[in-house]
Order: C-alpha cells, then sequence, then structure tokens
C-alpha cells in the first residue's frame, strides 16, 4: 500500500475516498505577505493605482480563488464553503500588505488548500494590478497558521 493517499497501490492518482469520514465543522486560516517598495505601499493606501482599489479587488479575488480551489489544484474535493473570510491589513513599516485568509465547512475534510489558495490568488493579485510601478514586489512565507476539525484535531502556529 502506498504511503501517500493520493496514489493507490498500482500508482495512479486518485482522489480520497472520504465518504467514511466523520462531518465536523472544520475551519483553516492561511497567511501570506507581499513586499514592496514603500511607494507602491503608499500608492495603494493612498488609492492611487491606476488599475482600481487594489485591496477590493485582492480580497473578492481571494474570495473566488477559494470557491474554485478544486479547479486548480488536482485531486482536491470540490467543497460548499460555509464561509470565506479575506482581511489584508497595510503595515507600512514593513512595506508589506498581510494577507489572512479563514475558509470554514461542515463537512468530510478539510479546508486547509482553499485557505491556502485564498491567501495566494489575493497576493498574486496585489502584484498583476501593481506590477507596473513595482516589479520588485515579493510574495513571501504563505502558510497554514490554523487548522481545526475532522480526526487529526487542532494545527496552531506558535
Amino acid at each position: 500500500m502506498s504511503e501517500f493517499t493520493h496514489i493507490d497501490d498500482k500508482g495512479n492518482a486518485i482522489m480520497v475516498d472520504v465518504s467514511t469520514k466523520e462531518v465536523s465543522e472544520r475551519v483553516a486560516t492561511a497567511r501570506c505577505s507581499v513586499i514592496m517598495q514603500p511607494e507602491t505601499l503608499s500608492l495603494i493606501m493612498d488609492g492611487g493605482v491606476k488599475k482600481g482599489d487594489v485591496l477590493s479587488v485582492a480580497q473578492l479575488a481571494g474570495i473566488m480563488g477559494a470557491k474554485r480551489t478544486p479547479d486548480l489544484i488536482p485531486l482536491c474535493h470540490p467543497l460548499n464553503l460555509s464561509s470565506v473570510t479575506v482581511d489584508l491589513i497595510c503595515e507600512p513599516e514593513r512595506d508589506a500588505i498581510t494577507i489572512s485568509a479563514t475558509c470554514k465547512i461542515t463537512g468530510q475534510t478539510g479546508v486547509e488548500m482553499e485557505a491556502l489558495t485564498a491567501a495566494s490568488i489575493a497576493a498574486l493579485t496585489i502584484y498583476d494590478m501593481c506590477k507596473s510601478v513595482d516589479r520588485s514586489m515579493r510574495i513571501t512565507d504563505i502558510h497554514l497558521v490554523h487548522k481545526s476539525g475532522g480526526k487529526s484535531g487542532t494545527y496552531q502556529v506558535k
């Protein structure tokens, strides 16, 4: 038997069968940062980016990204998400925007990939909207900071 859950004994890719798993409330939060030039962050905060309201568009893109995760990540289960929140915090002291995405569901599988996708898509949207003024932006430190529900219990970054 394979030690990987997405590969069967013959080496074929499979979607994990979650039909025997308990239904529970599952929550996951992912975080990342977009580091940029101070002038770029000022433009964003002042609403001066020609493409529009960067923070609002990135927030919406992150929510949409969470909903489209099974279309982007092979073998992810399509989920009926009950909640997706994407928060963007401008941090002038770091020349950064921190993105936090939280997804919730009551179901048989977790929402870690949805939260990670939401944060990633929001960060990519910031880059896309601001690349004409700052190609040196860096998307950094994408990681899971919280997961709860299911058999494996709670995971929390300390």
